[in-house]
Formats: structure tokens, sequence, C-alpha cells
């Protein structure tokens, strides 16, 4: 059963370039409640442990640098379907093969530096919420 909750990240590219603003307001404009959220940077150890699922991976070092680069936006949003929904919001991973209208393929720089993370899951929005926000927050 899908859940009303999702997780996503604005990352390192998009607060650097100024357009945290402007994807929150696209977040909104799509239907999206914010029900937590908080800038915060991340060292480097919690970009390790954030991304360990990838420490195998050719890019996790790479990965790692990037998101403890410059501040990030963390944020719990709640939305009927709100996993499929978000992911249809942001659009493809790569920013040239993202659809017309999605955060990605306005605000992404690259495949690396795509502006904003999104859960694939409900049991990862879970896991990937609880990283950031104490159960207090996510009331």
């Amino acid at each position: 059963m899908a859940t009303n909750r999702t997780f996503t990240m604005i990352k390192p590219d998009a607060t650097a370039a100024g357009n945290t603003g402007k994807i929150i307001d696209r977040i909104i404009g799509a239907g999206f409640t914010i029900k937590a959220m908080k800038w915060t940077q991340l060292s480097k150890a919690d970009a390790e442990a954030f991304y360990a699922v990838h420490a195998e991976r050719p890019f996790y070092g790479e990965l790692v640098e990037y998101m403890s680069s410059a501040p990030i936006v963390a944020a719990i949003l709640e939305k009927d379907n709100a996993v499929a929904d978000f992911r249809e919001l942001i659009g493809a991973t790569n920013p040239a093969e993202a659809a017309p209208g999605t955060i990605r393929a306005e605000f992404a720089e690259s495949i690396a530096a795509n502006a904003v993370h999104g859960s694939d899951s409900d049991e990862n929005a879970a896991i990937e919420g609880a990283f950031y926000f104490n159960t207090r927050e996510l009331a």
C-alpha cells in the first residue's frame, strides 16, 4: 500500500545556484505539503552514511564529495501517491532525458548534479526521512 509521504533533498548544485526557492515553489505548486524541512550541510561522514548503499559503486567517492560540498535542503513531503507523483515531478536522473517542465529539466546541471533527490519507494522514503528528521520533527 502506497503511503502519502516521501523524502526529497535539494542538492548542492541547486542550493549553490540559488534555485532553492524556485524548486520549493514548484513542489508546493504540484500539490505537495511540506511536513518537515531543514537547511543543512552534510559532513563527509554523513554523506558516506546516507549513501552507504552505493559504497561499492565506482561513483561513490565523487558522490560523497559532491553531497558534502555545499548545503542541502532536506524535506518530508505529503500528498496522495507521494513517491510516484514526486518522481514524475522531478523527471529522469539525466536532465537531457527529463521531460519538459520537470524540475531536473529546468534546474539540473548534469546526471551527477541533478538538482534534487526523490525517494524511489515508500520504504526508502521512510528510511531516508528518518536519517534527517527525528520523530518530534515528523509530527
